[in-house]
């Protein structure tokens, strides 16, 4: 199986606010964005993040597509649409020093995350009806599929870099995998 993961375009958001679950906007042109993007025509199956941000994709290209929970972008709780810049060191210093356990209250933490979006892909790569297919999401959860595919330490995820609007291709046969290509 061939599973393309696109992250969604860029965002509106010029103030740096903190967005996960939040509902961020896609930047104002984003449909020249989505011009610029190189999607296949067939795919057996599309899953979406809920995310209007990563919808508003696949809804232009005219997929038929579903969404899934699991597939949607961190968590950050209290954090959400606040300035990066007016969360409070007390609050943020002991994320900054363990991003993996620590989470923002009412929150997830990087491993509770780990948890749900492996749920969904350890599912997905089950799938036997496939050849070839498309997920929408965002660069958290594009990180962990990558953290599960090439057991790289969860700590070392941002040294990856995921792109707006662009993919990674994974190929999948008979549970051995490899990442064909990345940022495309």
């Amino acid at each position: 199986m061939e599973i393309h993961v696109i992250r969604h375009t860029a965002v509106e958001n010029p103030e740096n606010l903190c967005y996960g679950f939040a509902e961020m906007p896609l930047r104002k042109d984003f449909t020249e964005d989505f011009k610029m993007l190189e999607i296949d025509k067939h795919y057996d199956v599309i899953v979406s993040s809920p995310s209007q941000r990563c919808r508003l994709l696949a809804d232009y290209f005219k997929f038929d597509y579903q969404t899934d929970e699991r597939l949607r972008e961190m968590n950050f709780g209290n954090w959400e649409m606040k300035k990066w810049t007016d969360i409070s060191e007390e609050e943020i210093n002991p994320w900054y020093q363990d991003f993996v356990s620590v989470k923002a209250s009412g929150g997830e933490n990087l491993l509770e995350m780990q948890t749900r979006v492996l749920s969904f892909w350890n599912e997905f790569i089950q799938r036997k009806d496939l050849e070839k297919a498309l997920i929408v999401t965002h660069a958290g959860v594009i990180r962990l599929i990558l953290q599960a595919v090439l057991q790289f330490p969860l700590e070392n995820m941002f040294a990856v870099q995921i792109d707006y609007g662009r993919k990674v291709i994974i190929h999948v046969n008979e549970g051995v995998f490899s990442v064909k290509k990345m940022n495309v």
